[in-house]
């Protein structure tokens, strides 16, 4: 279920009919990300190096190779930054396709099932926002694990699997069913939501690909919900047995 429903979002990603939604969440993906990353730049300059320079004042000239390393911190870290957001700007831009995603993927794929709803574009937003808001603590929390030697890796994939896995498919069972129930079905289904979560954070990890993470992720769990939602209407229409 989980590996078929990756396969068919990754074969969905380069055909003509997502070329269009493609470029535009690449480019607001893009677009996002150097934002930010002159923003934390900005941050940096006016909170933390003046701080360096009162620790380290008036070093002799031949000691400017320690700038030098500084710099490259600096430099290290914010990148170090900008990946850890890469998930929430993931989510945003997610909020704003992901009914663009699920429509061709619903008319492509299964064309004789009921059309699913568009969420209302406010509520999306709030909700893009409000997990943004989550995923960023949670990277952090990831982030101070990167000093136990073991967890660090384990704590990223754990964390993005479970948050990226709970909102998109909740996103997907929400164009079918009203938020309360997309929440109870995807805690019903928790371990199969969880492990399709990770597969995106996998997905994610890998330079350049990610930043197409939101249309796979999109799709991916499209296909999930469909998949889900049919094995439980298969349990429930299957004659139960009399003791």
């Amino acid at each position: 279920m989980i590996l078929e429903s990756a396969r068919a979002a990754a074969n969905h990603l380069f055909r003509p009919e997502f070329r269009a939604v493609l470029w535009k969440s690449l480019g607001l993906t893009l677009l996002l990300l150097v934002v930010i990353w002159f923003g934390l730049r900005e941050v940096f300059e006016l909170l933390a190096w003046p701080f360096f320079d009162q620790m380290i004042p008036d070093l002799p000239a031949w000691t400017g190779w320690i700038g030098f390393i500084a710099g490259v911190l600096a430099s290290l870290g914010l990148a170090l930054g900008l990946a850890l957001l890469i998930a929430p700007v993931t989510a945003v831009v997610a909020g704003l396709f992901l009914d663009d995603v699920a429509d061709l993927v619903e008319q492509e794929d299964y064309p004789h099932d009921p059309k699913g709803k568009a969420l209302p574009a406010v509520r999306s937003l709030i909700l893009s926002v409000k997990f943004m808001g989550v995923v960023i603590a949670g990277n952090i929390v990831a982030l101070l694990m990167l000093l136990i030697p073991g967890v660090n890796i384990v704590a990223f994939f754990v964390v993005n699997g479970y948050l990226l896995g709970r909102e998109f498919f909740e996103f997907a069972a929400m164009r079918f069913r009203p938020e309360s129930e997309a929440k109870a079905l995807r805690s019903r289904h928790a371990l199969t939501v969880f492990i399709a979560g990770l597969v995106i954070a996998a997905f994610m990890a890998v330079p350049i690909l990610n930043l197409l993470t939101p249309l796979f992720a999109a799709a991916m769990m499209v296909h999930l919900h469909k998949a889900v939602a049919r094995a439980e209407d298969r349990l429930e229409q299957s004659p139960r047995s009399v003791p």
